[in-house]
């Protein structure tokens, strides 16, 4: 077992260059229960259904989420009943008439909006239709779990623990931490987790930065297992999520990889934290609706698995993958999905797989984790247009290029007329009451699957997202096209 080792760049790497040094993170301020490094004691319950997320509350805070549950909802009624008193609700009426077409800008948002009800149809129905596939009744898959981490600090222990402590044979789990570099104490709590499981985890060490996909790249290549892993530092997986994982792979020979479902792990520490919770969850909705078709285009890095055999034949590719001359730093997973699915394989989502993540608690965090997603999902999506619309694999890829379709004009529209209203507002204020009127209606519906997972009255924090995203983040897709070359992680 290898232990400590500094690694060299690997492979193909030359061509880049190390990534900034990170700024003061929101990740370090979150508890930890970790015990100090060198102490006896056993390690704690680290994982995500443990005293890790127990929603422990002041009292203050408690009054004020019990205000916002009240609130928010007697808001949203409050104003569809205003709209339905001035007649703002006719606008949806308005999309079935015929003269409604005869002028550009309103022919032009009603498609936009049959479009969008098209997509919102389409997904909705697909996601009724999915099943998570059940846990494999015969021999489990021997599995290499790769952790990359860069100034994690004492978190990364807590992410190591959920994983060697998951519910899968000790004797087919291997777990890789790749230590990129990090410049605080994050190596001294990878020796001590390496003391503490020494037969599951070896530690690999970089002398200097050179970013999370050298990282990975490093850590697939020591892997020993016929399933790989992705666990992100700063998440902790669930007890049985592994085991969950691997089904697909297992009972499809044709599955290359698989998506887990990613909950956030500091939804109840703040307002943002709140919104954010709702939001991830809903991504279930999109995620599952792609693997009804076997095609989810992005196997997010906080958990998922590849099968080896699909992913080493790509791995040199990927690792140095450029985009209009400049290397590509970020959005590794979205990128190893494509370079997976242009190769044939199919994707799935498991939503029995859960990891819970940490997620940045400020509006500025917040833009630059999205500004780095909607960069990469950028460049991504040109890639995936160049293959999709070929003979790329076997079976039926209607469903997969009608979505893409759909999608690619639901941010660029949506931004367009993001535009118009902010024209408008000054011409005809009461479009704003027309337009926050549509975002209630949306954002409910959008809810609604939410609400049928979940259970819950945290909804009420989507809606507040839905607002917040609204008026807040609308900048972030057409920045992110504008600048799609930068390659900077912006949040490590």
């Amino acid at each position: 077992m290898i232990k400590g080792n500094l690694l060299p760049w690997p492979g193909r790497r030359g061509r880049g260059r190390a990534l900034r040094p990170p700024e003061p993170g929101w990740g370090r301020s979150f508890p930890t229960t970790m015990t100090m490094p060198g102490t006896e004691a056993a390690a704690p319950e680290l994982h995500a259904d443990s005293l890790a997320l127990r929603r422990g509350k002041s009292a203050p805070s408690c009054r004020l989420d019990r205000l916002v549950k009240i609130a928010v909802p007697l808001a949203w009624a409050a104003m569809l009943a205003a709209g339905f008193h001035w007649g703002s609700l006719t606008f949806f009426v308005h999309l079935l008439q015929t003269q409604t077409y005869t002028a550009f800008l309103p022919a032009l948002g009603a498609v936009y909006g049959l479009l969008m009800v098209l997509l919102q149809g389409l997904r909705t129905v697909l996601w009724a239709w999915y099943r998570p596939v059940p846990p494999n009744a015969g021999p489990l898959p021997q599995v290499t779990v790769v952790v990359p981490v860069y100034n994690e600090g004492a978190m990364v222990a807590r992410c190591l623990a959920s994983v060697a402590e998951a519910h899968y044979p000790a004797d087919r789990l291997e777990i890789i931490a790749v230590d990129d570099g990090s410049t605080d104490d994050t190596w001294t709590y990878l020796e001590e987790a390496a003391r503490r499981y020494p037969n599951r985890l070896q530690t690999l060490r970089f002398p200097r930065n050179q970013g999370k996909k050298a990282a990975l790249y490093a850590g697939f290549q020591a892997a020993r297992g016929e399933v790989l892993v992705t666990v992100d530092s700063d998440s902790i997986i669930e007890k049985d999520a592994l085991v969950h994982l691997v089904s697909p792979l297992v009972q499809n020979p044709r599955m290359g990889a698989v998506a887990g479902f990613v909950k956030v792990l500091n939804r109840h520490t703040s307002l943002m934290g709140k919104m954010q919770g709702v939001r991830f969850i809903n991504l279930d909705f999109l995620r599952a609706s792609q693997s009804y078709y076997h095609t989810v285009i992005c196997t997010p890095g906080s958990l998922s698995a590849y099968r080896r055999e699909a992913l080493l034949p790509v791995l040199d590719d990927w690792l140095a993958q450029r985009f209009l001359g400049a290397p590509c730093h970020h959005s590794e997973d979205r990128s190893l999905t494509n370079f997976l699915l242009r190769q044939g394989w199919h994707t799935c989502y498991q939503r029995t797989a859960v990891v819970h993540t940490l997620v940045p608690e400020t509006y500025s965090g917040v833009c630059r984790m999205y500004l780095r997603w909607e960069r990469g999902n950028v460049r991504e999506s040109l890639v995936l247009a160049t293959y999709l619309f070929s003979r790329f694999r076997e079976g039926s890829r209607t469903l997969a290029r009608l979505e893409f379709v759909l999608s690619q004009l639901e941010a660029p529209l949506g931004a367009f007329f993001f535009t118009v209203f902010l024209a408008s507002l000054a011409l005809y204020p009461p479009i704003l009451l027309k337009v926050c009127l549509a975002i209630g209606i949306m954002s409910v519906v959008n809810l609604i699957y939410y609400v049928w997972l979940e259970r819950d009255l945290e909804f009420v924090y989507g809606i507040l997202y839905s607002y917040y995203a609204f008026f807040l983040l609308q900048w972030i897709y057409p920045y992110a096209w504008v600048t799609v070359r930068d390659r900077r992680w912006l949040t490590r």
